[in-house]
């Protein structure tokens, strides 16, 4: 054979290569196989099969979990996107143009991401598979399009491009009624480490599906979860990077006057105070602007109380849980030195110290 003459389809065999596998029409056209020689594979008793409107796997049985994810992903970036604009980086060793920005995203985007809460993608009716809103495609078979504005960055994990988890879970909980499935996904998110409350939250509320009755109890308990977890941080912060020990959890306050606020750690004789921000995106019926006027007169009062104590002499370190999880040496840095620079300001107005 000429060593310039395209391969015909008898030359395409079975590889231990998922990507040589599972081809689309323009994928095989590219290696010599016209679109009437794939269907012909694909007849009764055929060698090749066809999944999805056009995307062809070069075997006659069963598809494995990752051939279903390819299909599906193939299938959902059609046509090819090479050269298109808008297209995200990704990086190196991993890129697959025929995806486009096409990732998968629900349950089997968590089951990737390693959900014990999360079926095996492989044992899923469904894969959804996150799209742009203006793709010109419909969901067929076992895949279901989630169409979106704003797609995140994918995560790549064995080559299979993924939602973040937050925007997975938010994908997930749009088809789930049960309330305890609903629970359990909420809280291994947060337990497991993968995100924070704020953000799942903040991506239920993009969804809509934050005023759902298997969704609003998932919700509270997820933010005491988040809430607990942070403090545990603190706790260890204080203890590992060998900080005095604070008193915990107390109520500021004026003798005879206002109350100044709560605060989660406090070391009196240096008048300095810890606050954890564990604040998220309100979960109400309200619409989106009562929501953003809400946020603002909460984050208002919090700066205004937090001005009151800097000028009664109080040093109020600020922390989001995410700092504590990421950089806890360099917070454990910023309170020390917040505790050593003490010596050099003014003596602090006195304030009573009440348990919260």
């Amino acid at each position: 054979m000429n060593q310039n003459t395209p391969p015909s389809s008898c030359d395409l065999r079975i590889t231990s290569e998922v990507r040589q596998r599972v081809l689309t029409t323009a994928q095989l056209k590219d290696r010599g196989v016209s679109p009437a020689q794939a269907a012909e594979r694909c007849r009764t008793g055929g060698s090749w099969q066809q999944p999805l409107p056009g995307v062809f796997v070069l075997h006659p049985g069963p598809l494995s979990g990752r051939e279903r994810l390819r299909s599906a992903l193939l299938y959902a970036g059609r046509p090819p996107a090479s050269g298109r604009r808008g297209v995200p980086a990704q990086p190196a060793g991993t890129e697959d143009p025929g995806y486009g920005e096409a990732m998968i995203t629900g349950l089997a985007a968590l089951a990737l991401h390693g959900f014990a809460a999360a079926p095996p993608a492989v044992s899923l009716d469904r894969v959804d598979v996150l799209v742009p809103r203006n793709r010109r495609l419909r969901s067929v078979r076992y895949v279901r399009l989630v169409r979106g504005s704003r797609l995140p960055r994918p995560e790549w994990l064995d080559g299979t491009p993924v939602a973040p988890v937050a925007r997975a879970l938010a994908d997930a909980v749009v088809g789930l009624a049960d309330a305890h499935t609903v629970r359990r996904l909420l809280t291994e998110a947060v337990r497991g480490g993968h995100c924070e409350p704020a953000v799942v939250v903040g991506e239920l509320n993009r969804a809509k599906v934050l005023d759902r009755p298997q969704v609003v109890n998932a919700v509270d308990s997820l933010l005491a979860e988040g809430r607990a977890l942070a403090e545990e941080r603190l706790y260890d912060m204080v203890r590992t990077h060998g900080l005095p020990e604070p008193l915990w959890n107390v109520d500021l306050r004026l003798p005879g006057g206002p109350h100044l606020g709560a605060v989660d750690a406090y070391w009196p004789e240096e008048a300095v105070a810890v606050e954890l921000d564990t604040r998220s995106p309100r979960h109400s019926r309200l619409d989106d602007d009562r929501r953003q006027e809400e946020h603002e007169a909460e984050w208002s009062a919090y700066a205004a109380r937090r001005e009151h104590l800097e000028r009664l002499g109080v040093t109020v370190v600020h922390l989001t849980p995410r700092k504590l999880r990421d950089t806890r040496e360099q917070q454990a840095a910023v309170v020390r030195t917040a505790l050593m620079a003490a010596a050099d300001r003014e003596p602090a107005a006195y304030v009573m110290i009440l348990p919260r």
